[in-house]
């Protein structure tokens, strides 16, 4: 297309309107500028972090589990000031020094003190946990865990420790030997027995011994000995019974009805154990299945241990062994796991001592009256911990043997639900599954009340999330969230939040750390439930981390020393944290850690919140700097509630192992942009003089706050522009401006001498803030480019001065009898524009479908026409047709104007006829 005209110059304006409203958007969390936190790896210093504020101060929390090692892992937790002019010193608590329980024999070493650490929901306090602490019952040791209930001014206000049991060992036990003569030697047995009542609290417990073989004797009575010498040095003298029968079943009665009595020092409610060791069947069997009914009526809990020298040494059959095992096992209480054992000889007794030891002096709270069936002696409670209005939970994932259960606040006490609590029996018959129910504690408040949330990463292999109420006795429960993938540990992370602000929970987003990922790695992944209106949680999206391969999470320079196709574990969602909104869009936003990326260095992700959800594609990623002797493992924990730097935005605090950085939230502008052309169009009337050119002019304004860049491309959809900027004769300008209150600025181009205007001049303006790493940065969800159009025809019409296109045609033609040969006629359009310059003239020809249309033979081909501008006052365009239309199109003739731009022609005809004669 040729132009018509003379060159255009054309001043555009660009218009931008700032608003310093609502700060903060997406990635306005300053990744450059931080406040570090550093402290010894070895300690595990940095594995939980809390923001915290008392009347000295604002606060770093710092949880560091194993200070203390080698020696002794008691954990601690450190307060590290911000903004306190101390130099960022953290300084240790000491808390497993004022952590106690009174009365009870305490192990504070390896009590992991801070594994656990949580701020009370008030800004009251905070609690520290260590789930390992334990304490010693005679010779046993028992993890029940404790937490530190820390008031706001860094005093230890109390001692939490639900699952601690007053240790007693009140019990009376009846040792009964078998001393028949196929026991050879007989001092492994004396060896054993000693061993054995060393592990005992003589006082607490009584212990009675007596020896059978044809007959049966009483050797020691329950309270012939009130010190334990005495009866060890007894106990090295019992002398073996002998006897050529082995009357199991008569020695069993005779203990049962002799030795736990009141004469002998039986004591009346205390437990009652006996323990029989024998080498062979009995030979009173029929009696023995009579006898050990009558024992579980009386409520004597029994152990038995069968010792298999004798069959070892004559060679008996397997099937002999095993009819002795069966008989010696139906002795021993349920579960026959706990209460029943077998050794190769009389030797190999002492190696069961300890475990035989630790079945029988299990805490006296133990279930059904079994001393071996444990309940919370290994309940590690503090493992995890949450605090909400509705009270205190605590995860004691060891409890019930590591099935696990919650340890739920209810009023000022604390109530350990039933063992089978979560667990429906009509799904699953409850077993022994070691789930870990408790490996994570959430709250969730809806409109009907407040839901609990636990999660057991290990049940049934992939994982499972309970939903629960609770009543303050029994617990209800109300879901189950399945994990779908073995070993990803789905529910051991769990994190509820209120994304629109009307105080109710809104999503529950569960992690699975150790999900494997298409690479074969511990990718993790994190999955996202929405609670709906009948208060259930509905799967509604899955997140995974962007990185997936080592050279993919380091940056270039990096990535030439790693193998670019070793995979790259993330364990994403090894942390998850609430926090308030970062962005002031009136959404709460998430922070998921990914501590295994970037080659074990960790990194975050951080999610805006939308109405009731999360931007699953809007997500600023943080990853951990350095040169690999800073922390690693970053984002191991997280959290941000607080402005710690009193600029009215929430900051994060991310911990890793060995350190924890303080992140700076900034200020966001929210940039708005118009760009604006004043005329709007391109108007050969409103002319000015650019460089002794007659050219066309447009003005802009352009306004702005804050110190900010721009760019401007001209003709941006084209490879080879159609015009260039005065200032640098280039089709790209750049500016950086300072602004104080307003700006305003002209720029000049000038078009091509031979433009080509087919299409409009599209104008594209890029802004942004010229230093980008202090200050504000730009509102993400806002544009920072804008495209707009000069159109490029050479007509800019005012609503009085529009194009003004009328048709005349004349027609002539040879006959109006159209023959066989299909002779021609033909047609003469002239177009007359009486107003302004018309662009993009169509010309619209139908006809009949006996009429075929043939060529131009005057004038210009259709297609040209639509492409020409049609100008002022001219008039042409001979060309053949038959029924036509014309159309201003872009030049927007009136409406009232369009009646001359139609005719239709009606040519009557005759066909000739054809006429056959045959004969």
């Amino acid at each position: 297309m040729h132009i018509l005209c003379d060159a255009y110059v054309v001043f555009f304006i660009v218009c931008f309107l700032i608003a310093l409203l609502p700060w903060l958007s997406c990635f306005n969390v300053d990744e450059k500028n931080k406040m570090s936190f550093s402290g010894p790896v070895e300690d595990l210093f940095g594995y939980t972090v809390q923001q915290f504020e008392n009347s000295e101060g604002k606060w770093v929390l710092i949880g560091s589990p194993l200070t203390g090692q080698p020696a002794k892992r008691t954990g601690d937790v450190y307060r590290c000031p911000v903004g306190q002019n101390k130099g960022g010193v953290c300084e240790k608590f000491l808390l497993p020094e004022s952590t106690t329980i009174p009365n009870i024999n305490e192990v504070k070493e390896n009590m992991t003190m801070g594994t656990t650490l949580v701020v009370n929901p008030d800004g009251s306090g905070f609690l520290a946990c260590g789930p390992q602490y334990g304490y010693m019952c005679g010779k046993q040791q028992y993890i029940t865990g404790i937490c530190s209930n820390v008031s706001s001014s860094f005093k230890v206000l109390n001692s939490i420790a639900p699952t601690v049991r007053e240790c007693k060992q009140d019990m009376d036990i009846v040792i009964v030997l078998d001393g028949s003569n196929s026991i050879y030697p007989w001092y492994p047995i004396t060896d054993f027995l000693v061993k054995f009542l060393e592990k005992i609290d003589i006082g607490p417990a009584q212990v009675g011994l007596m020896s059978y073989g044809d007959s049966v004797s009483h050797n020691v009575s329950l309270n012939q000995f009130n010190n334990k010498n005495d009866l060890l040095k007894e106990a090295a003298n019992i002398l073996q019974k002998t006897g050529l029968k082995t009357m199991t079943a008569l020695a069993i009665d005779t203990a049962r009805k002799e030795a736990f009595t009141a004469e002998r020092g039986a004591r009346q409610g205390v437990k009652k154990v006996m323990v029989v060791v024998t080498d062979g069947e009995s030979h009173d069997h029929y009696n023995l299945k009579k006898v050990i009914d009558q024992c579980e009526q009386d409520g004597i809990e029994r152990f038995a241990v069968a010792v298999l020298g004798d069959y070892n040494r004559k060679n008996k059959t397997s099937e002999e062994i095993n009819n002795f095992i069966v008989e010696i096992e139906s002795i021993a209480s349920e579960q026959k796991s706990d209460h029943f054992f077998n050794v190769s000889d009389e030797i190999a007794l002492v190696t069961i001592v300890d475990v035989l030891g630790s079945k029988i002096f299990a805490l006296e709270a133990t279930s059904e009256n079994h001393t071996s069936s444990f309940e919370m002696e290994m309940s590690q409670s503090g493992f995890s911990a949450h605090t909400s209005k509705a009270g205190v939970m605590l995860g004691a994932v060891g409890a019930f043997n590591w099935n696990g259960t919650v340890v739920m606040q209810s009023g000022q006490e604390f109530v350990v639900p039933k063992n089978n609590s979560f667990h429906i029996p009509e799904e699953q018959r409850y077993e022994g599954m070691a789930g870990y129910v408790g490996y994570d504690v959430q709250s969730a408040h809806t409109p009907h009340g407040v839901l609990y949330i636990t999660g057991a990463p290990r049940f049934n292999h992939s994982g499972q999330v309970t939903v629960y109420r609770f009543d303050g006795e029994n617990v209800t429960i109300i879901q189950k969230l399945k994990g779908e993938q073995i070993g990803s540990y789905f529910g051991s992370v769990l994190q509820t939040h209120d994304i629109d602000r009307d105080n109710y929970t809104d999503i529950l987003l569960v992690g699975a750390p150790m999900y494997m990922g298409p690479e074969r790695d511990e990718q993790g992944q994190v999955y996202v439930y929405k609670l709906n209106e009948s208060g259930l949680f509905e799967h509604e999206m899955t997140l995974k981390p962007v990185n997936q391969t080592c050279c993919m999470a380091h940056s270039q320079n990096n990535c030439k020393s790693v193998n670019k196709n070793e995979p790259c574990g993330a364990r994403f969602g090894t942390a998850i944290a609430a926090v308030p909104d970062l962005n002031l869009d009136g959404f709460n936003d998430i922070v998921i850690g990914s501590p295994l990326e970037n080659d074990h260095r960790g990194a975050v992700y951080i999610y805006h919140g939308s109405q009731k959800s999360i931007k699953e594609k809007y997500v600023q990623r943080i990853a951990a700097g350095g040169d690999g002797k800073s922390m690693k493992f970053f984002g191991q924990s997280i959290h941000g509630i607080m402005d710690l730097n009193d600029d009215g935005i929430i900051d994060v605090t991310i911990g890793g192992i060995g350190g924890a950085a303080l992140f700076w939230s900034r200020d966001v502008a929210e940039l708005l942009a118009n760009m604006t052309f004043d005329p709007s169009k391109i108007n050969l009337q409103q002319t000015c003089q650019v460089q002794g050119r007659t050219t066309v002019c447009v003005k802009t304004e352009v306004c702005f706050k804050y110190r900010i860049k721009y760019s401007l491309t001209l003709d941006s959809l084209r490879a080879i522009a159609r015009g260039r900027f005065n200032e640098t004769d280039s089709r790209r300008l750049q500016k950086n401006e300072s602004i104080v209150d307003s700006f305003c600025r002209e720029h000049t181009f000038y078009t091509s001498d031979r433009l080509d205007f087919r299409d409009p001049i599209m104008v594209t303006l890029e802004f942004g803030l010229a230093d980008e790493d202090s200050g504000p940065v730009l509102d993400g969800e806002l544009p920072t480019s804008l495209n707009k159009t000069v159109r490029s025809h050479a007509l800019f019409l005012y609503q009085s001065q529009r194009c003004k296109l009328t048709l005349s045609i004349s027609m002539y033609f040879c006959r109006l009898l159209i023959k066989s040969n299909q002779e021609k006629f033909y047609v003469n359009i002239d177009i007359h524009n009486s107003g302004d310059n018309a662009y993009n003239t169509k010309v619209t020809l139908s006809h009949t479908e006996n009429i075929n249309y043939v060529k131009v033979e005057v004038g210009f081909a259709i297609c040209n026409v639509a492409r020409k501008t049609f100008r002022r006052n001219k008039s042409g365009y001979r060309i053949l047709m038959y029924n036509y239309y014309f159309d201003c199109s872009d030049s927007e003739e009136l409406d009232t104007a369009l009646k001359d731009n139609f005719v239709s022609i009606v040519i009557p005809v005759k066909n000739e006829a054809n006429l056959r004669f045959t004969a």
